[in-house]
């Protein structure tokens, strides 16, 4: 494993370094055609292509019935250590509480005239989530599924629905079962990959459609999402994990190497970049990152990915290191520096920050509270973390009265016969025609 060390003067250097991340942003669009093949037979053959997708891919021997009972999910929760369940719980409370700070209220004004005016914030009425479960169930990842389902709960989402793969005997993993067990959740569906995408945006016998679909997944899980966009809604397309800390002579090159290889880990895509104004820091890193890699259980892919996408670059100064973060506006940034909150003000482009040393991203991953499905790739340049306000909708509402009406009519009628809409024009008028 090799992790490029990068110097450069400025942040135009950055532009011009930086082309070996085009193929990240880019990966093309190979799977396509193949998700569109599963989406089709999920339309066309309801159930029946969820057990043939699942048995190919997950469980040899699926046989119907696709959702748990209610029994199924107790006693799959009951099977969960109370230690493992003390957590999880302590986890969903965190998560809870920071969701409940983002309701937004109804509102409405009234004018001088009589008008009243306002918006109708309400949820929407069905929601499905995929958990991720990794090839024959064998990594569920429950975090995923509180930070998604809770938001949802939050809003006051009547119907919540998870999809997740089955292991390769059929069960869902226990835990998963007790995250959905403690949040009440009761349609718990052992089917995973881009064809149970199909299944909540298309419905099958088993599973009814859903309004809108979150959650995480794999490449072709997110081409699926991205295909039924606009059949449904969806949170988001979300990129492989990624990571930038700025760090200054305080940091630890130890601490730094285990925050780097936490993001390096997920997948051979992910990318971990450190940017510090420190030579010396930067050069102890590279090191570390080498004895710490060869140490992990998943060696292989947190090598490839720091080959690959990751780097460790010097800067002259953290001015320069934070316009260089603003450009990769990363999924997670961390400010390991002396004075984080000094810093703070200048970021513009972040899913989310991690103030200070002791804030390390898997502590916003699984425990904090904020959540952790971010915007990757560059796309924090224009989107947002999820949020309660992804399971809601807002509904303009408009009660003009008379003397409003009366007073912008001409004005009313200008503007629909500038745009050639006569009939627009004449549905003011002919209230004050005699």
């Amino acid at each position: 494993m090799t992790c490029r060390l990068l110097h450069l003067q400025n942040e135009q250097e950055w532009i011009k370094a930086s082309g070996w991340l085009d193929a990240r942003y880019n990966p093309g669009n190979a799977v396509e055609d193949q998700v569109r093949e599963f989406l089709s037979a999920v339309r066309e053959k309801g159930d029946d292509a969820l057990v043939e997708y699942t048995r190919q891919f997950d469980c040899e021997s699926f046989e119907l019935p696709i959702r748990l009972s209610a029994e199924d999910i107790a006693r799959g929760a009951a099977s969960v250590s109370p230690e493992s369940r003390e957590y999880i719980s302590l986890a969903a409370e965190n998560i809870r509480r920071f969701h409940e700070n983002q309701l937004e209220k109804s509102w409405f004004e009234t004018r001088p005239d009589g008008s009243i005016l306002g918006q109708k914030v309400v949820p929407v009425d069905s929601v499905g989530l995929y958990v991720p479960g990794g090839k024959g169930g064998s990594t569920p990842l429950v975090s995923s599924l509180l930070m998604n389902a809770i938001p949802a709960l939050v809003a006051g989402v009547r119907r919540v629905v998870i999809c997740t793969p089955p292991r390769q005997d059929g069960t869902v993993d226990p835990h998963i079962l007790a995250a959905a067990h403690l949040l009440d959740i009761d349609e718990v569906c052992r089917v995973g990959g881009a064809w149970a995408i199909g299944a909540l945006a298309y419905g099958t016998a088993s599973i009814a459609p859903v309004d809108v679909i979150a959650g995480p997944g794999n490449i072709y899980v997110a081409t699926a999402k991205r295909l039924v966009q606009g059949t449904v809604g969806i949170d988001m397309v979300a990129g492989p994990s990624e990571v930038l800390i700025i760090a200054d002579s305080s940091a630890r090159p130890n601490w730094l190497a285990a925050d780097m290889l936490s993001q390096a880990e997920h997948d051979p895509l992910a990318s971990a970049i450190c940017v510090t104004d420190d030579a010396r820091l930067a050069e102890y890193l590279v090191e570390e990152l080498e004895r710490q890699c060869a140490a992990l259980p998943k060696a292989a892919i947190a090598g490839k990915s720091l080959e690959d996408w990751g780097a460790v670059v010097v800067v002259p100064n953290l001015g320069t290191a934070v316009a260089v973060a603003n450009r990769v506006a990363p999924e997670h940034l961390e400010l390991c520096v002396r004075d984080p909150w000094g810093v703070l003000p200048y970021i513009r482009h972040a899913g989310a920050v991690f103030m200070g040393q002791h804030s390390p991203e898997p502590v916003g991953d699984y425990f904090a509270g904020p959540n952790h499905v971010l915007p990757t790739l560059g796309t924090a340049r224009f989107s947002s973390a999820l949020s309660v306000q992804n399971f809601c909708k807002k509904t303009s509402i408009v009660a003009t009265s008379p003397t409003f009406l009366r007073d912008n009519a001409a004005a009313i009628a200008a503007l629909a016969r500038l745009e050639g809409l006569e009939a627009h024009a004449r549905s003011v008028e002919i209230r004050f025609n005699r």
